[in-house]
């Protein structure tokens, strides 16, 4: 993204408004986002953190979630197999 210069006013008790744009490209629009402030040589740095990155937020959908937990009790059920290789898993696959 191209370096914009946006200026914003100095609320009171320090608060600042992101401008929108940059919010949503940053994901900084999504429920508990938050800004890391640091102060470096004299100019004030935000760092966007985003608690789960939006390319992952289909893992803590509920239907996945559901998915993981079956998972965890097939697992636990010894459900599932493990193998050596490719060739015995698709041999497996063809029993």
């Amino acid at each position: 993204m191209e370096r914009q210069r946006n200026f914003v006013a100095v609320q009171a008790r320090g608060v600042i408004a992101i401008p929108p744009a940059i919010r949503r490209h940053l994901g900084l629009d999504q429920p508990g986002a938050q800004v890391e402030v640091l102060e470096r040589d004299g100019e004030i740095v935000l760092r966007p953190h985003v608690p789960v990155p939006s390319d992952q937020t289909w893992f803590w959908t509920e239907r996945w979630q559901k998915m993981e937990r079956q998972a965890d009790r097939d697992i636990a059920a010894h459900k599932v197999g493990s193998f050596e290789n490719v060739d015995d898993f698709l041999a497996d696959l063809d029993s």
